[in-house]
């Protein structure tokens, strides 16, 4: 089902300046070579070595395969980019109208092209990462019925193919859309899944269509109950700050160099249960990737649990609105409850709310997009 937009298909002057202003923060970040998140002691080195993990890519590379062969010239054109184009980020989480995407959307593919466009989301996923990357796509149709947009759709999400997918060239492909944006870098049978931004609004459905649908509900309870199991020198430890005025989010669209220190509270500091309740925690935004390569994920975040750090901002009761971050050299976490922009018509206040929510999952020292797996290749090989 797609949503039926039945509301603003006109732009007005106000919502063109918007448009630009994203176009001008996108031309400023991409201006800037890529480094990678680090902390202000720079990219720590060695940590992302080229080898066989020992679970198969092969049902990813034959589900590609499969689509771009459904694509006429055209199609081609706006939807396949060199391995390394700078096409890997230009992403955006916000609105489509105020945001222009490549590829191909769901809403314009023809049934053959999404049943195989889907087929990739399939063999690269989770059966629950799925699942949640449908959900969040159904949030879009219920903003449209409460704001009467034409450019909200939950079929308006874009697929790109970077590079010629293959057994042991490096490949990936994006979906870009509001509120869902996932990143998939293949390289034989590695696989590297950031960023990935997943988002929510509302993050409960009570009306429209889709009433009753619910997204990050599992993330926000989960890190809420970890929070609260601390004791109160780990949970003040823990805290950068008591009160949530705004959006916290550090790691967003454009902020691929993001220099960003490790602060909170240290996981190693923790008894072995709380180390497990964080390991779950992680888990949760890991396993959205196909259950292999989640589990090589999880290896590497075990391996560096001991440098892992934990902080929050806002309120640890019951009800309480807050961000949470999860850093370590190999995985940030960031979960951040927002300030109302599609539900505004629900919610009367500028503050943060538990009904808007913003999640991104990076690789830091410079992996995001297997950007230093791609460098290693490519030194290693003559292209």
């Amino acid at each position: 089902m797609s949503c039926v937009a039945t509301g603003q298909d006109q732009y007005s002057d106000g919502l063109l300046s918007v448009k630009k202003r994203f176009s001008d923060i996108e031309a400023a970040a991409l201006a800037e070579a890529f480094k990678g998140v680090r902390t202000g002691d720079g990219l720590q080195k060695g940590l992302f070595p080229i080898r066989s993990t020992g679970v198969t890519t092969a049902p990813i590379v034959s589900a590609a395969k499969q689509y771009l062969e459904l694509l006429s010239t055209p199609e081609l054109i706006r939807s396949q980019f060199a391995i390394d184009d700078p096409e890997w980020r230009r992403w955006f989480n916000v609105d489509n109208g105020i945001y222009v995407r490549q590829g191909l959307s769901l809403k314009e593919m023809s049934e053959d092209q999404r049943t195989a466009a889907w087929k990739i989301l399939e063999a690269s996923l989770s059966a629950k990462g799925l699942d949640l990357s449908k959900s969040i796509m159904k949030t879009d149709c219920t903003l449209s019925e409460l704001n009467g947009n034409g450019f909200l759709d939950e079929d308006l999400y874009f697929l790109t193919i970077m590079g010629t997918p293959d057994a042991t060239e490096p490949w990936g492909w994006q979906l870009d859309g509001h509120h869902l944006v996932i990143n998939y870098f293949v390289m034989g049978d590695q696989v590297v899944m950031t960023p990935t931004f997943l988002g929510a609004e509302p993050a409960v459905t009570t009306s429209g269509h889709y009433a009753g649908n619910e997204v990050l509900q599992a993330e926000q309870d989960m890190g809420l109950a970890f929070m609260q199991s601390l004791t109160t020198e780990q949970q003040e430890r823990a805290t950068l700050a008591n009160r949530k005025h705004h959006d916290d989010m550090q790691a967003a669209a454009h902020k691929d160099n993001l220099i960003l220190d490790y602060a909170g509270l240290k996981v190693e500091d923790l008894a072995d249960d709380k180390k497990q309740a964080i390991l779950n925690l992680i888990d949760l935004y890991v396993s959205n990737m196909r259950e292999g390569h989640a589990e090589v994920r999880m290896q590497e975040v075990r391996d560096n649990l001991n440098n892992t750090w934990f902080a929050w901002v806002g309120s640890v009761a019951d009800n309480g609105v807050f961000y949470y971050r999860i850093h370590s050299p190999v995985i940030l976490i960031e979960f951040d409850h927002q300030i109302p922009v599609g539900t505004a018509v629900l919610h009367n206040t500028n503050r943060p709310v538990r009904d808007h929510i913003h999640t991104v999952i990076r690789t830091p020292n410079g992996n995001d997009y297997g950007k230093d797996l791609l460098g290693q290749h490519l030194r290693n090989h003559k292209h």
